[in-house]
């Protein structure tokens, strides 16, 4: 081309969680199964959506509205019921107008970040979720900034951290949370978010609180929205329909915009995403429709207590299962439903390896030359076991090595196996 088109942000824009995929079929066809634990669709995993929300789906279906476009902001009926719930949980209160949809949260997240000013940095959570670190970094043509969360600590932020590097980087507007946490299924005590929330308020920044999970948080959690906190800091929390009902095909997601009349640059912003949401005219129409039918049910929230209790106990079987092997940090989630394994410093060396059935190793050598330590581990655990995790330092933009693996499986024996598999592989790899 006769000038360069690529954006100075393109090669920021990485997602390990499905790229690992392409290599988990090469091996698929050398004949090893494949145990898919690299991403969070609980419907692929085996769970079967209930029958009530699929009959209130069904009903929608056969109303001609659920095929005409919606308003760009979301159908009033759904926005005037979240607002509403919104306000009974207590802390700020919004109205409808304060909430707008998206084709799922990638949707969303894109436009937060390609609508910054060119000049404007999000600093968010090692490890991070790659849909929002490769975003914010793609936006600004620069590597990802990031705030520390600490395997010793049982993975909370460093709030001391966070700070300098906000008085450092002055060029940071805002902050991102993910609470609860992915990958690591943290969750925010309400007492650290308001901490968070009053560096945000000292330096002038707004805050992000990704909480598409926050309906999945353990009961003893402690978990508050931002919502609770929030104040008169300006913020955005993102929440959708993926995780919870769970319809990750349904592409159906939503912001919460907090004091916007508290900042004029910030409703600027604001309204630049609005606008952009114009440009596409409206997001899918069906899941909103049924969104308020589903979640007022009397049936929701027990609903959502089983779900919770199954992931409860998928992560005890595991947290018990690995802590026996004194080089890796394992926490009991809190939150969603993964768990991330870290590897303890010089844990991990080039030398170390697995067996590999024939043809494997002629299949992965390519990808160790370069690979960091956790992707050499995730590499050959994939070829020799068939176990699909995805590597912490890649897939997680995070200085930590390990990885993150889903407590999602149904079927109990196949889950167990999958941890006896995956403890022994570990072990092995450690003492070769």
């Amino acid at each position: 081309m006769r000038t360069n088109l690529v954006h100075p942000g393109a090669d920021e824009l990485h997602y390990e969680i499905r790229a690992i995929v392409d290599l988990a079929k090469q091996v698929e066809k050398l004949g090893v199964p494949i145990t898919w634990e690299n991403i969070g669709d609980p419907v692929a995993k085996g769970e079967t959506v209930a029958p009530w929300i699929k009959e209130i789906v069904q009903r929608a279906v056969l109303e001609d509205s659920s095929y005409a476009y919606s308003p760009t902001r979301g159908l009033l009926e759904t926005r005037e019921y979240i607002a509403k719930e919104r306000n009974l949980e207590g802390g700020i209160q919004i109205a409808a107008d304060d909430i707008l949809f998206f084709n799922g949260l990638g949707d969303a997240i894109s436009k937060m970040y390609g609508h910054l000013h060119a000049a404007a940095r999000v600093i968010g959570p090692n490890p991070a979720y790659p849909t929002h670190s490769s975003a914010e970094a793609a936006h600004s043509g620069k590597p990802h900034l990031t705030y520390h969360l600490d395997p010793e600590n049982g993975w909370a932020p460093d709030l001391a951290e966070l700070e300098q590097k906000i008085i450092a980087h002055q060029d940071v507007v805002g902050i991102i949370i993910i609470n609860p946490d992915n990958p690591t299924g943290f969750v925010y005590p309400q007492e650290t978010v308001r901490a968070m929330v009053e560096l945000a308020r000292t330096y002038k920044l707004f805050i992000i609180s990704d909480e598409i999970y926050s309906n999945l948080a353990q009961p003893e959690s402690g978990m508050h929205k931002l919502a609770s906190v929030i104040g008169e800091v300006p913020g955005i929390a993102l929440r959708g329909i993926s995780k919870e009902f769970p319809w990750p095909g349904g592409r159906c997601g939503w912001a919460e915009f907090y004091n916007r009349d508290k900042d004029e640059n910030f409703d600027r912003y604001v309204r630049s995403i609005v606008d952009a949401k114009m440009l596409e005219v409206c997001s899918t129409t069906l899941p909103q429709k049924v969104l308020p039918q589903v979640m007022s049910d009397e049936r929701y929230y027990p609903h959502l207590a089983q779900r919770i209790e199954h992931y409860g106990r998928r992560a005890d079987e595991a947290v018990t299962m690995l802590t026996s092997i004194s080089e890796i940090i394992t926490h009991k989630p809190q939150g969603a439903f993964y768990m991330t394994v870290v590897f303890k410093d010089g844990a991990l060396t080039h030398a170390q390896s697995l067996p590999l059935p024939s043809g494997a190793q002629a299949l992965i050598a390519p990808k160790l030359e370069d690979a960091t330590l956790d992707q050499r581990f995730c590499y050959q655990l994939l070829a020799s076991t068939g176990i699909c995790v995805v590597p912490l330092s890649s897939g997680f933009n995070s200085t930590h090595q390990g990885f993150r693996f889903t407590l999602l499986e149904r079927d109990d024996s196949r889950y167990s196996a999958t941890l006896v598999a995956l403890r022994d592989a570990i072990s092995s790899y450690l003492a070769s």
